[in-house]
């Protein structure tokens, strides 16, 4: 049985930074597909950042330059460091671990950034 669970949310005022965990426990295949997504009040969840299978990484348009997506394989843990944060960050953010065999999500942790 795989969990992800995320922790590293909270509130932050606009220009401040907070760093997202997202703790692995479970087997799991090699060369996943690994993002955080995020979603907003009345808004569809939106891929925030990822790291590919193959090793690229991706990220919004919005986030680029601002939030960094990286792994301790080490720990099983995945981060999302997230800089220079606007009130337009503010949202839910998911992890999740994925490919073709299975496809796997946390329960989320709440980031609100004050203006």
């Amino acid at each position: 049985q795989v969990q992800l669970v995320e922790s590293g949310g909270g509130l932050v005022q606009a220009g401040g930074s907070l760093r997202l965990s997202c703790a692995r426990s479970g087997s799991i295949f090699s060369r996943n597909d690994m993002g955080w997504y995020r979603q907003a009040p009345g808004k569809q969840r939106e891929l925030v950042a990822v790291i590919r299978a193959d090793g690229r990484t991706d990220y919004l348009d919005s986030v680029k330059g601002r939030f960094t997506i990286s792994t301790d394989n080490a720990k099983n843990i995945l981060y999302l460091q997230m800089n220079s944060l606007k009130p337009e960050d503010t949202a839910v953010y998911y992890c999740r671990i994925n490919r073709h065999e299975y496809d796997y999500w946390g329960q989320g942790t709440q980031v609100t950034v004050s203006s």
